[in-house]
């Protein structure tokens, strides 16, 4: 199925950049030795093959996950084969003593690549979720950064998030806060990152929900209001190693997307998805009339399909990539952006932050709004909008 033409586009975004800076890249990672935390996600399994194929002296990949490790390997001896240099993977919590272990053990690595992350805002419906969100992008990406200081590495990159650019969710929020500390760790360390879109079809988003529901014979549903900018999972591991090899200290890379051209609903998205599937979509007026009309029309290449407002917790209108406030180099490549950041030190906050999270999690006893209230502190013009509905109440 081509992706591209589903997220209404006809090429891939960064191929000139690549083609033009291909030499520089093959060089810089033949001669590097890379780490990959979180490689086993979406974005982690697309950067990890954008590093494998250009045949790295060193490339360890970290996952929580070793279903999803499993698959990685198998996915890159299927398409690349084998390289010369030290292809391992490791399916470890990077939370853990056994990291620490592995790290004081072999832990000597140009670049650090973190794709770690807790990504949906569904995640934020319970304060317990909601700590472990922090924890992850925040807390463990301070820990894996003190690491490769110490070990003394060249680079690290971190993942970063579009919906970081005035935040509306926790997860936006968290991301945020994790810049915020990426800032201060920039005094010791060369750090970039990258905000980006909605991969397309990645684990656990809705695109590959319309593929569970399609294996499942389930009906579809997505909201038919919210206009989201889409990239391949390709493009996510093109535009993280592009940081991480060309990014100076501080710099954020973004995707050059236009918002007349590539902002696409989920609903025509699911249209498209099901044409190319041969069915023919049936608007649906609740989910009890999807659920029993799935049991009927796909003998008749129809497809009951719920398409609504969305009006779940965190949701934001509109996308963006930067803030006003930031500065843009907008000339250096052809379909990547650059926000330029000076260092801005904010220790005093940051300190009360870790303190305040510490004190939550010693008493063994924290709300939603306890987090909530501190993240507020944190950004004074974070929108969070609670509306009390949540993804996990909807079919």
């Amino acid at each position: 199925m081509d992706i591209l033409r589903l997220i209404g586009r006809e090429n891939e975004l960064f191929q000139d950049d690549i083609r033009i800076h291909e030499q520089e890249l093959q060089l810089a990672v033949s001669q590097s030795s890379f780490l990959v935390i979180g490689g086993a996600g979406s974005i982690g399994q697309a950067v990890t093959k954008e590093i494998f194929k250009r045949n790295p002296l060193k490339l360890h990949v970290v996952d929580i996950s070793e279903n999803n490790m499993v698959e990685l390997v198998r996915d890159i001896r299927s398409s690349f084969g084998y390289i010369k240099g030290d292809f391992q993977t490791f399916a470890l919590d990077i939370g853990s003593l056994e990291y620490d272990a592995f790290i004081e053990f072999d832990g000597k690595y140009d670049y650090v690549l973190n794709l770690s992350a807790l990504k949906h805002v569904r995640s934020e419906k319970d304060p317990y979720t909601l700590m472990r969100m922090i924890d992850v992008n925040i807390f463990n990406t301070e820990k894996t950064i003190d690491h490769a200081i110490a070990k003394g590495t060249k680079k690290y990159f971190c993942v970063s998030t579009d919906k970081a650019a005035n935040p509306v969710n926790m997860m936006g929020a968290s991301k945020r806060i994790m810049e915020m500390f990426l800032m201060r760790k920039s005094v010791d360390i060369n750090i970039s990152t990258a905000r980006f879109a909605n991969v397309a079809f990645s684990d656990g988003s809705l695109l590959h929900g319309f593929n569970q529901r399609i294996q499942k014979i389930q009906p579809i549903v997505a909201p038919n209001d919210i206009k989201r900018y889409f990239v391949i999972p390709k493009e996510s591991g093109e535009l993280c190693l592009m940081s991480c090899i060309f990014g100076e200290n501080r710099d954020i890379f973004f995707p050059k997307l236009s918002e007349d051209l590539h902002l696409i609903t989920f609903a025509d998205i699911a249209e498209k998805y099901l044409s190319e599937l041969g069915y023919e979509p049936y608007l649906c007026n609740n989910e009890n009339e999807a659920r029993e009309l799935i049991k009927s029309l796909p003998s008749k290449k129809k497809w009951p399909c719920l398409f609504t407002i969305s009006d779940t917790t965190g949701e934001k209108d509109f996308e963006e990539f930067f803030t006003d406030n930031e500065t843009l180099d907008m000339d250096r490549f052809e379909n990547l952006g650059v926000i330029k950041n000076l260092l801005h030190l904010q220790n005093d906050k940051l300190e009360y932050f870790s303190e305040s999270i510490s004190n939550l999690k010693l008493n063994k006893k924290w709300n939603k709004d306890d987090i909530i209230s501190l993240f507020h502190e944190m950004i004074p013009d974070f929108g969070h909008k609670e509306t009390g509905k949540y993804l996990d109440a909807k079919m």
